[in-house]
């Protein structure tokens, strides 16, 4: 959990590509299990844009803390003597059931501030029952008049755009968004390639119900197959492809909005493609494989709730790169 906490408090101060690599190795088996995994690893990191005193605070008594995080309109702020007073709903809260900190944040409007604060300061409602997605438990978190100390809260765009860092490693100075891709990306990379295995496991058994044939004695089930493992691998190469340019660019220092949309839209490329790859599968595996024992089901499942996420929306990542080559300002924040 500690591996891109800073050094000074235990860490291990590991790079993008470490992270990655946790969220596709976990995938590979449940989605769900890496999802709220790469959370709580990332979201140490995204605890160092706060400030110094609230970092040891939280990383006191372990070099590492399970804090869930989700951007919301839904949250009204009352400046206070000392500090501020919140009051709402944040949905989604991955890695709620577990944590021991919460990151509230109010992501739009003029006074869109996040706030650091403790599990026991909130109210859990339980809300989630999906169909996708099911075991990362993102319920609700909810809160009504809390004060929060002026040392635990930060203005949103600091959380989102901070250039500056009280940690010298690079890394710690990297724009939300394109850290986020390399949170996440490796899950379903990880969830395609686990996928894959186990379609690949039932090709090789898999007889006909209506005939006795066996599946793996035909050559449309050759060409199938071979287009699985194709797809996994090349989504593979982008992954790994994306991270590593990411990665350099945090080394070099700074973002451009050129990079940061180009890195957008190679997200949601391969996103889409991990989708795409999920479905053909899906749809040759026969009526036995939406069994709940089945695995290829829960891969389904998974994948279809995943890539419909706000972060990697296939139409917004492709529209704000056209716009921004036609000369266009970007029309949507999350970039």
């Amino acid at each position: 959990m500690q591996a891109l906490v800073p050094a000074c408090y235990g860490g291990h101060e590991l790079g993008l590509d470490t992270l990655m690599e946790i969220g596709r190795a976990i995938g590979s088996v449940c989605l769900s299990t890496a999802w709220v995994t790469a959370f709580y690893v990332g979201h140490n990191w995204m605890l160092t844009k706060f400030s110094e005193k609230i970092q040891r605070e939280v990383f006191a008594d372990r070099p590492f803390a399970l804090i869930p995080i989700q951007p919301s309109p839904n949250v009204s702020i009352k400046p206070v003597s000392g500090g501020y007073e919140i009051s709402g709903r944040s949905n989604f809260s991955s890695g709620i059931m577990h944590a021991d900190w919460v990151v509230i944040a109010k992501s739009i409007g003029e006074d869109a501030r996040a706030f650091v604060v403790p599990i026991g300061d909130v109210e859990v409602d339980d809300v989630w029952h999906m169909s996708g997605m099911a075991a990362t438990g993102s319920n609700d978190v909810v809160t009504e008049d809390l004060f929060v100390p002026e040392y635990r809260t930060i203005p949103a765009v600091d959380l989102f755009e901070a250039k500056q860092s009280i940690h010298k490693n690079p890394i710690y100075t990297m724009p939300l968004l394109p850290f986020i891709y390399c949170e996440v990306l490796g899950i379903y990379c990880g969830g395609l390639e686990g996928a894959t295995s186990a379609f690949d496991e039932l090709m090789q058994t898999k007889v006909k119900t209506w005939g006795g044939d066996v599946l793996a004695t035909k050559q449309s089930v050759h060409i199938n197959l071979g287009e699985a493992h194709a797809r996994a691998r090349a989504t593979g190469v982008l992954l790994d492809q994306l991270v590593g340019d990411t990665q350099a660019i945090a080394e070099r220092g700074g973002f451009t909005l050129d990079e940061r949309l180009d890195l957008k839209l190679r997200a949601g490329y391969l996103c889409d493609l991990c989708r795409e790859g999920m479905n053909f599968m899906m749809a040759r595996s026969g009526t036995r494989s939406f069994r709940l024992e089945a695995p290829l089901q829960r891969f389904f499942r998974d994948m279809n709730a995943l890539t419909s996420h706000a972060f990697v929306d296939w139409e917004t990542c492709r529209e704000l790169f056209g716009r921004h080559r036609l000369g266009l300002e970007p029309n949507h924040p999350l970039f």
